[in-house]
């Protein structure tokens, strides 16, 4: 079995900090990550569809769940993004009946992602959307970094931890209409199209993404700061391990 690398080597310059990228879309999370570890790592991203505008160092088409339990153990640090479709409010709400009545269906994969990254032994990070299944351990929501959408999204924390960081006060509305009510505001909608919700512009600006102008891939792209924000978390956490190693 490979093993991980040795962190002060990684630090060092040696060896390259590998990370994956499980449901990778066209990389907002990859994006974060080589901004947070530096130029010294190496993504590769997985995702079961084509991505051409992914924005890593390598990607694999395919089933993200098969790869993490196929090749995870040969990464540092894991990531992972499963559809968030099948599990929000509205799905499982508001647009259940519909849904049910033409026979639509999403999958559900936190629960199996888990089981996969389990398996690993390393590192590892699941994000998704409030009322999904992946534990709380952190909110993030583009307010904390100055962003132009809200997009709060939960991360489960495997084998590590860190601190709920400060969720400040939203300064406004999201922009467009809601309820046959048009709001004006400082973020803009970045899912869906018309009633006011964000052009391609706006959401690669809003998100801080310059590398695509897939339209539906930049809606379900992450935000990079956020998997910066993450990243240098995970950093802080290696420092007690490398004191006592040295």
């Amino acid at each position: 079995m490979t093993q991980p690398t040795d962190i002060r080597r990684v630090l060092t310059g040696l060896e390259p900090f590998r990370v994956l990228d499980a449901f990778s879309c066209i990389g907002g999370a990859t994006d974060g990550y080589r901004r947070a570890f530096g130029p010294n790592v190496h993504v590769t991203g997985v995702d079961i569809q084509a991505q051409p505008d992914y924005c890593g160092d390598a990607f694999h088409q395919g089933d993200a769940i098969e790869y993490i339990r196929a090749h995870g153990h040969e990464f540092d640090f894991i990531h992972a993004s499963p559809p968030c479709q099948g599990e929000g409010a509205p799905t499982k709400g508001t647009n259940a009946a519909r849904n049910a009545a033409i026979g639509r269906t999403y999958p559900r994969l936190i629960v199996p992602t888990r089981a996969a990254l389990e398996t690993t032994g390393r590192p590892y990070v699941m994000e998704n959307v409030a009322g999904s299944e992946v534990r709380k351990d952190i909110r993030l929501c583009g307010e904390q970094f100055g962003l132009g959408v809200l997009m709060h999204r939960y991360f489960e924390l495997g084998g590590w931890t860190t601190q709920q960081p400060v969720h400040p006060r939203h300064r406004g509305y999201v922009r467009g209409y809601r309820h046959g009510i048009w709001r004006d505001g400082p973020y803009v909608a970045a899912y869906g199209k018309g009633g006011g919700k964000a052009t391609v512009e706006e959401i690669r600006t809003a998100k801080g993404i310059d590398w695509s102008t897939d339209h539906l891939r930049l809606r379900e792209a992450l935000p990079p700061a956020y998997t910066a924000w993450i990243g240098a978390a995970y950093l802080t956490t290696l420092a007690p391990r490398l004191e006592v190693a040295a």
